[in-house]
């Protein structure tokens, strides 16, 4: 019979003996504490995310948009950074950071418990969760998403980390390419909150690569350029990319507030627990007002993070960048409240595309408890 697990496990071990090994040699990166099958499973999983990506989610921008563009070039600098990030930069991280971080904990041990060996694993306090492995995971996962929407709500209120974070929502056209777009800083701050809360509840190093992949495929899917919805009932559980698009909407001066919504990853259900959940609102462009920030638009890769890299060090060495609170940047990329700026000559023109939202969509206003 198909054993899925033994032919992954094969699998991993073929392409870390054949082609990860050897490249570590070659970089004198060998004697390093981490396990190269780690690198190896985070390539196969990385190859399996870009090909849905490109596959799947690609093609219903074409069939479905949400918005209508003469030209994509703004999407080409997060395709390639995507590329770069799954086939690259995370593969590397994960074995150099990650993986030795978890064995520092006591993870990725040889013993026959898989687990961490915190004391305060889910299965040390429940042990019947052991024996329910799918139980267990669907556990982990929900963990793990209620952490990320909070620490997404911080990204956001904190200044400094804001800093870090504008630059995934500096993009004018969001696609399927844009959930990878973000500061290197910030994706390690990320993956040491949830790596850490992995390694707290107890989910061991093979767990966390698919709880990533899930979130990450989501994240993918949620960020496409399609005007897709799962339907009155489902939107209140799971993000859509009809959701998750509102949260990346331009600012509106005579709205000031409404873009601060729908920070969920995969279930939205946070956002409607806590209020923040926004529903009924037509397709709107998305992108910020800030024109600092805004100018992420004009630079590749390397000067996309170095804008970012900026505004994030002046920010963390003044208490304006501790206080919470929505901000924008200064000339001198000095946090300025949003409360003191006027929204109408702060918010840029929105760009020239064609929202491509059916009538029923902006006919259909629906507001979310709390």
């Amino acid at each position: 019979m198909f054993d899925l697990s033994q032919w992954w496990a094969h699998l991993v071990g073929w392409l870390s003996g054949h082609a990860v090994v050897p490249l570590l040699d070659a970089l004198h990166l060998g004697g390093l504490s981490g396990n190269p099958d780690d690198i190896a499973a985070s390539l196969l999983i990385a190859t399996l995310q870009v090909g849905i990506i490109g596959l799947v989610f690609r093609p219903l921008e074409t069939w479905f948009p949400a918005e209508r563009w003469s030209d994509r070039r703004l999407t080409r600098v997060d395709r390639n950074y995507t590329l770069l990030m799954l086939l690259g930069i995370f593969p590397l991280f994960t074995y150099l950071v990650l993986m030795p971080f978890s064995h520092l904990l006591g993870g990725g041990g040889d013993a026959v418990d898989t687990g961490t060996g915190s004391a305060l694993a889910l299965t040390h306090w429940v042990p019947w969760l052991d024996q329910h492995p799918y139980v267990l995971f669907a556990v982990y996962y929900v963990i793990y998403d209620f952490v990320y929407y909070w620490m997404h709500r911080t990204q956001h209120a904190i200044p400094w980390w804001w800093a870090l974070h504008s630059m995934h929502h500096s993009t004018r056209q969001m696609s399927c390419w844009t959930n990878d777009r973000g500061s290197l800083v910030d994706g390690f701050l990320q993956s040491m909150i949830l790596a850490t809360v992995g390694l707290a509840i107890g989910v061991d190093p093979d767990e966390f690569a698919w709880l990533m992949l899930i979130g990450e495929l989501v994240q993918n899917f949620s960020h496409t350029n399609v005007r897709l919805g799962f339907g009155r009932v489902f939107d209140r559980i799971f993000v859509a990319p009809k959701f998750h698009r509102l949260h990346h909407m331009l600012v509106d001066p005579e709205r000031p507030t409404l873009h601060n919504c729908n920070y969920g990853q995969v279930l939205s259900v946070w956002d409607v627990l806590f209020g923040t959940a926004l529903y009924g609102e037509p397709p709107r462009p998305t992108g910020v007002g800030d024109p600092i920030v805004d100018a992420d638009n004009d630079h590749g890769l390397v000067g996309l993070h170095w804008a970012a890299l900026k505004r994030f060090w002046v920010a963390v060495h003044q208490p304006a960048g501790w206080r919470p609170g929505e901000v924008a940047f200064g000339a001198d990329y000095t946090p300025i409240p949003v409360g003191q700026l006027d929204l109408h000559t702060l918010a840029r023109h929105a760009p020239a595309v064609t929202l491509d939202a059916p009538a029923s969509d902006n006919a259909m206003a629906e507001s979310a408890p709390g």
